[in-house]
């Protein structure tokens, strides 16, 4: 199959899925307090009419509200080349929703006291010596530079305000940005960063928030600290005690079967199986960016361990003081969106009204570029995830995803 540069984003909202009739199997709880099964058929029969409609192909949903199953569902088709029904466990690629979970690897290193979040970058990766910040962004790599005038710090990289670009911005800087970083052939995670380092910043350390490649940079830092690759470290501290058995860099060849591949509305309108795909073994690259294949059940393993503080099947992955200050606004009014910030790997309502829509303040979330979404609302007790494999990404279904689950609620 060909390499598909991928798109990584995530959105600054929530959002989810896919394409097309099929099958569709829900399993919910009539006996979750708080939560009307009658208003989650909205949801359901929206999702349904989405694939039906052909603006989806499929879908999974997963919820859970105070340590219950509410919902859980499987919709349409995994491919609409083969017509194979969606599972509850289709390994997805997850891309951005990669970003969370690198992020909490990193900070269990904090917490083992090996870096302050006041260090510059360089004190342990030279390379970040001596940066340069473009002067004009509509121009490419070719124009007038000047120096960085403060070094990056850890906390700018762990809050996208370090200056650096995820080249998604557009400009003829961010194209150029993308083509250095994801469409020229890296062999690791070092020779990745060690690109982005070469390239003009788009701003000047902590004077923006900027959705950007620094977590790249995280975890080449976690293998800096760790002495093993980032794939082995997750592996070992996450994805081996949470149980997330499906979610890794590269799918074995056992489980390949229940991939589902990436879809796009072609020329003609339709949505189809994407011509190409991004590779789903012989990956080398473990970024911190995008890279993770998953399922909806893996990542509400980590989700609930999440919520419950850091700690999950008497395993603790975090402190709970740790995780406050990774889900509170870092970042000022650096964050545009109306109504929230940014943590420490998450996006965070900060302000609900200013929001305008439903939720809590101290929602946190973020998503990825093949439209799969989560939210987790620690007042509510509450946790949706909605999966699909459709680009490019849009912010439509993660902000509907929030709405039908908050109208369910009764209390």
């Amino acid at each position: 199959m060909k390499k598909l540069i991928p798109w990584y984003c995530s959105a600054l909202l929530f959002i989810s899925t896919g394409n097309l009739s099929g099958q569709l199997a829900v399993e919910s709880s009539s006996k979750i307090p708080g939560i009307s099964t009658d208003r989650l058929e909205r949801y359901d029969t929206f999702l349904q009419k989405e694939i039906n409609e052909g603006r989806l192909p499929g879908a999974v949903s997963y919820i859970v509200r105070k340590g219950e199953v509410v919902h859980k569902a499987a919709y349409g088709y995994s491919s609409l080349k083969d017509k194979a029904s969606m599972r509850e466990d289709q390994i997805l690629h997850i891309m951005s929703m990669t970003k969370p979970i690198v992020t909490v690897g990193f900070m269990m290193l904090y917490e083992e006291g090996h870096f302050f979040l006041t260090d510059p970058v360089s004190k342990y990766l030279p390379q970040f010596k001596d940066l340069r910040v473009a002067t004009d962004v509509t121009k490419g790599l070719d124009q007038t530079t000047e120096p960085a005038n403060k070094e990056i710090t850890i906390h700018q990289i762990l809050t996208h305000t370090a200056g650096f670009s995820h080249g998604l911005g557009g400009n003829e800087l961010d194209n150029a940005i993308a083509k250095a970083l994801y469409y020229e052939p890296q062999e690791n995670i070092e020779d990745r960063v060690n690109t982005l380092v070469t390239l003009p910043m788009i701003g000047q350390p902590g004077e923006q928030w900027y959705y950007s490649a620094s977590p790249d940079v995280l975890s080449l830092l976690i293998e800096h600290f760790s002495g093993i690759s980032t794939a082995e470290f997750l592996q070992q501290r996450i994805f081996g005690p949470l149980g997330m058995n499906d979610t890794g860099y590269n799918i074995d060849k056992k489980d390949q079967a229940r991939w589902g591949p990436v879809h796009n509305i072609n020329e003609e309108g339709k949505m189809v199986v994407s011509e190409d795909q991004l590779p789903i073994e012989g990956n080398t690259v473990f970024g911190g960016t995008h890279g993770l294949f998953s399922t909806a059940a893996d990542y509400m393993l980590f989700c609930r361990m999440l919520l419950n503080g850091g700690s999950w099947n008497g395993i603790r992955f975090l402190s709970p003081k740790t995780l406050d200050i990774m889900t509170m606004n870092q970042v000022g009014a650096l964050y545009q969106a109306p109504g929230q910030g940014f943590g420490l790997g998450f996006g965070v309502t900060t302000d609900v009204a200013n929001s305008k829509s439903l939720g809590s303040k101290g929602q946190y979330y973020w998503s990825g570029a093949y439209c799969t979404y989560f939210f987790i609302d620690p007042q509510e007790e509450l946790i949706a995830i909605l999966m699909t494999q459709v680009q490019p990404y849009n912010n439509y279904y993660g902000s509907i995803l929030r709405q039908f689950v908050y109208q369910s609620l009764t209390d």
